[in-house]
């Protein structure tokens, strides 16, 4: 039997969902090139009007293209989902979900906790379940079975070259080909040059081929400043045994942030986005620490996006920094005010899950305490983050 890859899983034995069951060895080129094809291909949705790359753009750092906080799909095209659509780009080494989690240079002694996995909330494990996981949602491609996805496949304008690349009678069996189509988009995801380019500015300045203006630099010194920004603490910047960073830890956090009116399912006042805990997670619902926790993204390409955090509430990079800074000084202007006049203070997360939220430096101060960022360092921050933009030519 040919095997396609030598990857192991997430459980360390080779997968046997990459050993070749089709009627060709199909190379990696050729099963990358259909999986590009099909990633921009709307006729695999029951609409005929989404494809993978409907919302995520490669114009966008494959990331949402517009400032919606939630994406609509589904059957009719019509339905929101309940999240921000995060990139697609730099999950090439997030590790498998864990419960506890250790990348202290070796130390396995300090205990990160959660972290790992794929969605906002570490649900999906490998790269090829991710690609199966908008093909079967109701509220994105919303196939109601493998069988549909690989009915409307061979329908396609693409079923000619998938035939090509995994041999004429893939079709024959609808786990395979559905297997087949799974492998096809994975293997597209793992293409450098789109996926993980290193390309920013900021890659060129670790190379030496850039240099940063005063107000770069400036910015990335408060972003590593733990007095400061304190960023890196779970963005973090260096490099680290010989890697460029990926400016996340792969961890879990909690940062209260407002509850946005513009997803629909946040008018129903029962209704709570938990992160790890639920609604979509449902393995740890009983794990109440973990409820309102959502894992760090990277921030390579953030300053592309048009919306930010897990669920879309801010729509300005300078926002999201302010936000962090004057969350605990300056709470009455981040959050709505109740009939009384005050501050309804975390009011996307009930009460007794307000503990597991972060109040390290700068969520560490009291309402009316000096922010840890004034305007001038929010501004370099910004700058600083924008260096972190694929496609920068030194």
């Amino acid at each position: 039997m040919i095997v396609l890859a030598a990857a192991p899983t997430a459980r360390g034995d080779p997968a046997a969902f990459y050993a070749n069951s089709f009627g060709t060895a199909p190379s990696a080129a050729a099963m990358s090139a259909v999986g590009r094809a099909l990633f921009g291909d709307p006729s695999l949705s029951a609409s005929g009007t989404m494809a993978c790359a409907t919302c995520h753009s490669p114009l966008r750092a494959f990331g949402p293209p517009n400032g919606l906080a939630v994406q609509r799909g589904g059957a009719d095209g019509s339905t929101p989902g309940v999240r921000a659509v995060p990139s697609l780009r730099y999950l090439q080494n997030i590790p498998p979900f864990t419960e506890h989690h250790s990348d202290d240079e070796g130390d396995d002694s300090v205990d990160q906790g959660p972290a790992g996995g794929l969605t906002w909330d570490g649900r999906v494990q490998t790269a090829h379940d991710q690609a199966r996981l908008p093909l079967l949602s109701p509220f994105e491609m919303a196939n109601p079975s493998i069988g549909a996805v690989v009915a409307r496949l061979e329908r396609s304008a693409n079923a000619g070259q998938f035939r090509k690349v995994f041999g004429e009678r893939v079709f024959e069996d609808e786990v395979s080909a559905f297997k087949a189509l799974l492998l096809a988009l994975e293997t597209y995801q793992q293409d450098p040059t789109d996926f993980y380019p290193y390309t920013s500015k900021y890659d060129a300045w670790l190379r030496r081929q850039a240099s940063f203006t005063a107000e770069e630099a400036r910015g990335l010194a408060a972003f590593n400043d733990p007095a400061r920004g304190n960023c890196a603490r779970c963005h973090p910047s260096e490099v680290r045994e010989g890697a460029f960073p990926q400016f996340t830890d792969f961890g879990y956090a909690g940062i209260g942030v407002p509850r946005n009116p513009q997803i629909p399912a946040n008018r129903d006042g029962r209704y709570y986005d938990l992160g790890l805990c639920g609604p979509l997670r449902t393995d740890l619902q009983d794990r109440t620490e973990y409820c309102g926790l959502f894992r760090t993204p990277t921030l390579r390409n953030v300053a592309v996006r048009r919306a930010f955090f897990h669920n879309g509430e801010f729509h300005r990079l300078a926002d999201v920094v302010r936000f962090y800074a004057e969350r605990d000084a300056h709470p009455r202007l981040w959050y709505p005010h109740a009939a009384d006049g005050r501050v309804r203070k975390f009011d996307d997360l009930p009460d007794a899950y307000q503990g597991n939220l972060d109040r390290t430096a700068p969520l560490d101060r009291h309402d009316g305490d000096q922010p840890a960022l004034g305007e001038r360092d929010i501004a370099a921050i910004v700058a600083f983050l924008n260096t972190l933009t694929d496609g920068y030519r030194p």
